[in-house]
């Protein structure tokens, strides 16, 4: 077998190493205290997760991880993370070798880049596995991957993925899944993405002063906008819908897993759950187009907290779509990410359909 040429990291968002409440307490200090996920003062940041959040939630959240967790491989989101490593690697051919980390705890992008850095490559291309851009998710893990390679001597040339709201494969998996649960049985449907604080998205453009409103990031996507998450979420969610075949009057758009008092984007999903039960509807389809691997985000907070939440306020049924895992069709929008932007002389019958 030749040896590997070209190295590809695959960064999703991470897991504690076990649901009890000590490395539940770990996952969350390192989550929290990243200064691209609460934007405030250093200072300020360790006061309040180190004294108020994590000691608050971390035995709260260890009780969910553990109604989700699974005795043989742990997580959903690190299962199906590794799977996607593997099915990856498979794919590609003996030039490339992939590698799987965590952006918080383990496998760590520190262990991960060191055994990259080992096999002397010629290139490494990074993907973040969050499909809209957000500083917190994408731009967290860019950052970090910069600041540990920053003590090499020698670069290889790195590439990153920015964002694939966009991606037809994944738009189909996420249609496909949905169609299972034949959507036309259902009264609504919810887009539910995860929520990003509001101040977070001024810097999408250069002046500093981005205003969604505005710029009409719920109706459009364009060089303005670009970067921005609400716009790329709404995007996305525009593709599904088309696929489809759905009216705007079918769907609601709305944010999950809010953090605090400061205002976030909004509408939040509890109040639109609260808003569809008084409209008389009672079953619900509910996307999470944020995520490619089911998670507490997706099983838990969805699935359970979400459903018995819209029954109490006189719903019958939430039915999650499943998200990406690890569907043929998601390993070959993987495959494309990887080639994306090469030349085009470069990326012919490179993929495997």
């Amino acid at each position: 077998m030749s040896k590997p040429k070209k190295g590809v990291l695959l960064v999703n968002l991470g897991t504690p190493d076990s649901p009890s409440v000590p490395d539940v307490k770990r996952y969350l200090t390192e989550f929290l205290l990243d200064g691209r996920v609460i934007d405030i003062p250093a200072w300020r940041r360790s006061l309040l997760v180190r004294g108020v959040i994590v000691p608050f939630r971390a035995p709260k959240s260890a009780k969910l991880y553990r109604a989700i967790w699974d005795d043989n491989t742990g997580s959903p989101l690190l299962h199906y993370s590794v799977r996607q490593q593997q099915l990856l690697q498979e794919r590609l051919s003996g030039e490339y070798h992939v590698e799987l980390a965590m952006r918080y705890q383990n496998p760590s992008i520190s262990r991960a880049l060191a055994r990259l850095k080992s096999m002397n490559l010629d290139s490494i291309r990074v993907i973040p596995l969050f499909p809209q851009y957000a500083s917190a998710s994408t731009g967290s893990v860019i950052d970090k991957v910069m600041e540990l390679m920053r003590t090499w001597h020698t670069f290889p040339g790195v590439s990153f993925v920015n964002d694939f709201y966009e991606n037809d494969l994944m738009i189909e998996v996420f249609a496909e899944n949905a169609l299972k649960h034949h959507p036309e049985t259902y009264d609504h449907i919810l887009f539910s993405y995860h929520g990003l604080p509001v101040r977070q998205l001024n810097d999408v453009e250069v002046s500093g002063t981005h205003d969604c409103e505005k710029a009409g990031c719920r109706q459009q996507i364009a060089e303005h906008n670009r970067y921005c998450y609400l716009a790329q979420c709404h995007a996305t969610t525009r593709l599904l819908a088309k696929r489809l075949g759905l009216k705007e009057t079918d769907y609601t758009v709305c944010f999950q897993s809010r953090l605090g008092k400061t205002p976030w984007v909004q509408p939040y999903t509890s109040d639109v759950l609260k808003d569809v039960a008084a409209k008389g509807k009672k079953r619900l389809l509910v996307f999470c187009p944020a995520f490619v691997s089911d998670c507490l985000e997706t099983v838990y907070e969805v699935g359970t907290e979400y459903a018995l939440e819209f029954k109490e306020l006189g719903g019958e049924k939430v039915q999650l779509v499943e998200s990406l895992n690890d569907h043929p069709k998601w390993i070959t929008a993987l495959e494309q990410l990887v080639y994306r932007d090469l030349p085009e002389w470069l990326q012919k019958d490179k993929l495997t359909v």
